[in-house]
């Protein structure tokens, strides 16, 4: 828990921004201009965090690759981000579902409005993931930008008591809440343009580390093929398009027959690009996919 000494007053993302002191006296153009230059140093600030960043992607990596899950949990902006970017996975990777999660404090009626003190009611925290059923060798990612929210504080010593991993992520140099976790990013954005509004950097910053976080650990998993979505499902109009023209690029096929080995493989372009470049039938490049971990790149070769 917290420290009686410790005062959120001093938390770096609860200081005042020098750079901003006076933007209610500025004009429209002024202010954007101010928001856009303070934005421009969030970029630098992850980039000295990516140490760890790797730490995080080995984490997520093994556990799926052990049958695990991985469990975003957040307060407010932070537990919005996670949601967002756990959702965002099976449709652009066509992973399952439950590779990543996202957990709110306050549950999903707070994706929509703020829950007034949820993230101040650890003991939910435990409830929350008894419910969705949280096992040994899951990892939790716990985001909480000032280190202040008790329900992630909780959710990580809760999660490393069941032999999870672990990983905290702030944006400040020491969190209010401390936790014993695998891994600590801290992405230290600085004084926020509005005093305290964590949605601005520390959010733009936690969106950053959880795209390299979630996307690194995909393409570990065999999910693209050079900087192609290769193991998209064809499920709409778009996604039918979007595959044919990856087929098309990685087996010379025409558009038509690019899509015609599309649905030859039901609508899995992996699979349709094997089948073209092996010569062989749906269950024999499912074979082979199985075989190598779905590691494209093992059974075709380089582009």
């Amino acid at each position: 828990m917290a420290d009686k000494e410790k005062s959120r007053g001093d938390l770096l993302t609860e200081q005042q921004n020098p750079a901003t002191a006076d933007i209610d006296a500025k004009s429209i153009p002024e202010i954007l201009e101010i928001i856009n230059r303070e934005d421009q140093s969030i970029a630098g600030h992850v980039a000295r965090a990516i140490p760890e960043i790797i730490q995080a992607v080995e984490l997520t990596t093994a556990a799926i690759r052990n049958g695990h899950e991985i469990i975003y949990i957040g307060a407010g902006t932070s537990g919005r981000l996670g949601v967002l970017d756990a959702s965002e996975m099976p449709p652009t990777f066509s992973a399952p579902p439950n590779w990543f999660s996202g957990m709110i404090a306050g549950g999903d009626d707070a994706l929509r409005k703020s829950i007034e003190g949820a993230e101040d009611q650890p003991d939910n925290a435990v409830r929350d993931l008894e419910g969705f059923g949280l096992k040994k060798g899951d990892v939790i990612i716990g985001i909480s930008t000032s280190g202040a929210a008790a329900y992630v504080q909780r959710a990580i010593a809760y999660g490393s008591e069941l032999g999870c991993g672990t990983c905290y992520i702030m944006c400040t140099p020491q969190p209010f809440y401390e936790a014993d976790a695998d891994v600590v990013i801290r992405v230290e954005t600085g004084p926020e343009v509005i005093t305290g509004s964590t949605r601005m950097k520390a959010g733009t910053a936690t969106k950053l580390v959880l795209n390299m976080i979630s996307t690194a650990t995909m393409i570990q998993l065999g999910k693209v093929y050079g900087n192609l979505m290769v193991d998209l499902m064809a499920v709409n109009e778009k996604l039918v398009d979007r595959g044919t023209r990856i087929i098309s690029q990685l087996t010379g096929l025409d558009h038509d027959e690019s899509q015609k080995a599309l649905f030859a493989a039901d609508k899995s372009v992996k699979k349709a690009v094997i089948m073209v470049k092996k010569e062989c039938s749906l269950d024999e490049a499912g074979e082979l996919l199985a075989n190598e971990k779905g590691l494209l790149r093992n059974i075709i070769g380089p582009k």
